[in-house]
């Protein structure tokens, strides 16, 4: 029975409001036995926030989208350097530049492009993809091009962030301020140029995969490409079909070329190659059912493979065999080649390139195939150790990127420390989006959080989904600060490793997955401890009681907190990274991450629905052109 049971109906028509609007408060304080005062707001508080999300690629278009949808009264930037949208995908404009998965796994769940020109979708169209999506959903409103982040300041007393934010355009430094700070720079951001004696000498044309000079004409010329990974799998035959160029590949690292990935899927889908006629992309907009069958084999075929990453499975030593009969078969005509590129490490080891047409071009009359190490280069030519001098006129260094490292500008949390001091001998986070030290700030692709196999774009909804969440708890609760705890991020890295032993991962060779921040590290940083399935079950609740809290009105205390998480913080680097100070621990402490089991999921093991989350039931569809019209979340507010 209610206390209030029913009303005349001229009392309901009175108003329940103040003049102000204000909901009536909690009456004469002098009645309240306590100093306790009710927070006059209704249960959801929608209190204001402000976010500010660093770069537009996949990430934060992602943020673009979700954020306006499911949260209310929060105001949103969105700081992007580059002159367009699209991250990697507008920065990468090399020739063959490509997706090296299947673009059908390489989009947003809930819009699917029917109209990919090939199974490896070249950049451009990845970029207009991303810009198209962008406008379709008005995320472009909170995006700010041409504004380059130059520094991040974590103020304790009030619970900001100070943003430095330079206008590329106007030259103007802009100053601002959010409640939360969100990361979302990517993994590949940073590219990395080689270093060797005499570089800056060099006086022909000089580029790196990931700055490109549209303008410079490779016709006829002299061209020496330095590295031997995706991007230089992706170059070097492009351009050896250009007119009369002469090209010399300075190859220091073995590697695995696999063959397309998926390549099963193509009779039974008509395809005789990588390219998708325009009957096939006609049927996929006329049949919706046999688009949806065509997305899902893709999504399955590359969920179906996590066994490939995990040593002594058969998968992962049939696929050995493959891999060496594919090679030797394309590299018949020159075996010398084939030796030399022949690893002894199991294929995934370095991120492994399909790479349609590296192999034939390495056998051309115009390329020539070198493995003695660069020595040093000098005005037109480049010096390697056999004694031999090599006459170039333009250079490609495909030299890769700077990857968990800290961004190129500086990031402070609590008590001055930087992100760059922290990550000094690793980098560290907490499940992938969360780092010690750094209150209210979240990263979206951080250390640990690239896929070894799988759709990565799923990764990325599911991480955005996760930090939402935390923004809605910090909006929600009246929370100023709220940072992991240093001993689940110590979990997270002590379980990291312990996954990696029996992958292909951890076998002898060099990847951008690897710590290269100390001598000898050998630690996984690059890549997330398990299949995307299992991701993707990780990220589907927060665990809460991984985070400590400051409440606004209340003190923060958590200094005493702070000097006893840092004794467990030496005592479990003592245990896992060997970085650790001062003596060791008597007693191991219990790994609470633990629960995050052996990096399968069960519908992994027991091979059904390995593709579920496209599923009509699963998909949540934002609304276009605005998703805060989406009518779930006006009748009832988002929450975590």
């Amino acid at each position: 029975m209610s206390a209030v049971p029913d009303l005349p109906e001229e009392a309901r028509e009175l108003s329940d409001t103040l003049p102000n609007g204000r909901y009536i408060s909690n009456g004469d304080p002098k009645n309240v036995p306590t100093a306790f005062q009710l927070n006059d707001t209704p249960i959801e508080n929608f209190r204001p926030l402000k976010v500010i999300v660093i770069g537009a690629g996949y990430s934060g278009i992602y943020c673009g989208i979700r954020i306006p949808e499911r949260l209310r009264n929060v105001e949103l930037v969105i700081y992007e350097k580059n002159a367009g949208v699209g991250g990697t995908w507008y920065e990468n404009r090399y020739p063959g530049c490509a997706c090296d998965i299947p673009a059908h796994s390489y989009q947003f769940s809930f819009e699917p492009n029917l109209d990919w020109s090939s199974l490896y979708a070249p950049a451009p169209e990845i970029q207009a993809y991303l810009e198209r999506v962008t406008k379709k959903y008005s995320a472009d409103r909170f995006i700010k091009l041409s504004h380059q982040v130059t520094g991040c300041r974590w103020e304790e007393k009030t619970g900001k962030w100070h943003v430095s934010v330079k206008n590329l355009n106007t030259g103007e430094e802009i100053q601002d301020t959010a409640d939360v700070l969100v990361s979302a720079r990517g993994g590949l951001n940073n590219y990395a140029w080689p270093e060797i004696d005499g570089f800056d000498t060099f006086k022909g044309e000089v580029m790196h995969s990931a700055k490109w000079n549209e303008d410079y004409n490779f016709t006829n010329k002299r061209i020496g490409v330095i590295g031997s990974g995706s991007s230089a799998i992706q170059i070097v035959p492009s351009l050896q079909r250009l007119p009369g160029t002469k090209l010399t590949t300075f190859v220091r690292s073995k590697t695995w070329i696999s063959p397309p990935f998926s390549h099963h899927l193509w009779s039974e889908y008509g395809l005789s190659a990588t390219s998708i006629p325009d009957e096939l992309k006609a049927k996929f907009h006329g049949d919706p059912e046999f688009y949806e069958k065509f997305r899902l084999a893709v999504e399955e075929d590359g969920n179906g493979i996590h066994a490939v990453t995990i040593k002594g499975t058969e998968m992962q030593k049939g696929a050995m065999a493959m891999f060496e009969k594919h090679m030797k078969e394309r590299l018949a005509p020159a075996p010398h080649i084939f030796k030399a590129l022949l690893p002894s490490f199991s294929p995934g080891c370095r991120r492994l390139t399909p790479g349609p047409g590296y192999l034939e071009a390495l056998t051309q009359p115009n390329v020539d195939f070198v493995t003695a190490p660069i020595i040093r280069i000098s005005e037109s030519m480049v010096h390697t150790d056999d004694g031999k001098v090599h006459e170039i006129d333009a250079l490609v260094c495909a030299t890769g990127f700077h990857t968990a490292s800290a961004p190129p500008f500086c990031v402070t949390g609590r008590h001055g420390l930087t992100i760059e001091k922290k990550w000094e001998k690793r980098a560290t986070s907490y499940l992938s989006h969360s780092t010690s030290d750094f209150p209210n700030h979240f990263m979206m692709l951080g250390p640990n959080s690239a896929i070894g196999s799988g759709s990565l774009t799923m990764m990325i909804e599911s991480l955005g989904d996760y930090i939402i969440r935390c923004v809605r708890k910090i909006q929600k609760e009246n929370i100023k600060s709220m940072v992991v705890k240093k001993e689940r991020e110590e979990d997270f890295i002590e379980y990291s490793d312990a996954y990696f032993q029996k992958t292909v991962f951890s076998d002898e060779c060099q990847s951008w997955y690897r710590n290269k921040k100390k001598e000898g590290g050998n630690e996984v940083v690059g890549l997330w401890p398990g299949s995307t399935l299992h991701c993707i079950e990780v990220m589907r609740s927060n665990r809460w009681e991984d985070f400590d809290y400051v409440y606004f009105g209340e003190d923060d205390n958590s200094g005493s907190e702070e000097d006893g998480a840092a004794d467990t913080t030496a005592e479990a680097l003592q245990l896992t990274n060997g970085n650790g100070i001062g003596k060791k621990p008597k007693k191991r402490r219990h790994n609470r991450m633990a629960w995050l089991g052996n990096g399968y999921s069960t519908n992994e093991l027991e091979k059904h629905d390995l593709a579920w989350y496209l599923y009509p039931e699963f998909l949540d569809k934002p609304v276009a052109p605005l998703p805060e019209e989406k009518t779930t979340y006006q009748k009832r507010a988002f929450s975590y």
